[in-house]
């Protein structure tokens, strides 16, 4: 199933879960727009749309790293002492060293790192968590973990998290709701689908 269309699930439960709550519209909106959202984050393995549209240009991200590198340099150079030119220099051009390796399938695991380091900064664990499940995400293949119970599981956590942080009721359910919802519309039952999804990685491997 295309990923409009899982989004298109992911908020009509959004919705439904809202009309559940008696929500108000503003918290409606929310709900639906999480819905949206958690309806594509099993589709975070897949190198494609959904990566493009989180992650900035690998070339951008390249290109500053290269300019840090650069003023790193210079600045140990024109301010630092003997010692700290050559710290300066060396951390400045390994900078630039790692920066040539950045390719376009590394840019959602540093976006997995930065949101991350973001969590630890403001003390969300559902953030963190978040982060977590990005980078891992971003390491394995298609229709593998995201798609199954353990993929489930974990995206309840944050879910859950996210509620508790927030206090938006029906945000656990939207979002837990949702993403079964991606899981159960890729699965071969459905005769749209030429395959399915491994649902007990890593104990079996069969497609369901």
């Amino acid at each position: 199933m295309k990923g409009t269309s899982h989004a298109i699930v992911g908020a009509a439960t959004g919705f439904v879960v809202a009309n559940y709550y008696q929500a108000t519209p503003a918290t409606t909106i929310l709900l639906v727009g999480l819905g949206g959202i958690s309806g594509l984050m099993p589709d975070m393995d897949i190198d494609g749309t959904l990566r493009n549209r989180i992650t900035i240009s690998h070339k951008v991200f390249r290109t500053v790293t290269q300019i840090i590198g650069i003023l790193m340099i210079l600045y140990s150079f024109l301010n630092g002492t003997s010692q700290e030119q050559i710290y300066g220099a060396a951390i400045g051009a390994s900078i630039l060293l790692l920066s040539l390796f950045i390719k376009k399938k590394h840019m959602l695991t540093i976006t997995g790192a930065a949101v991350l380091v973001g969590g630890i900064s403001l003390q969300e664990n559902w953030l963190l968590l978040l982060g977590i499940f990005i980078i891992i995400s971003s390491l394995i293949a298609h229709r593998s973990y995201t798609h199954s119970i353990i993929g489930i599981l974990f995206y309840s956590i944050i879910s859950l998290q996210f509620e508790q942080s927030t206090q938006i009721e029906g945000a656990y359910y939207t979002c837990l709701l949702a993403y079964i919802s991606h899981i159960i519309c890729d699965s071969r039952f459905l005769p749209v689908n030429k395959r399915g999804v491994k649902l007990f990685l890593p104990f079996s491997s069969k497609d369901l």
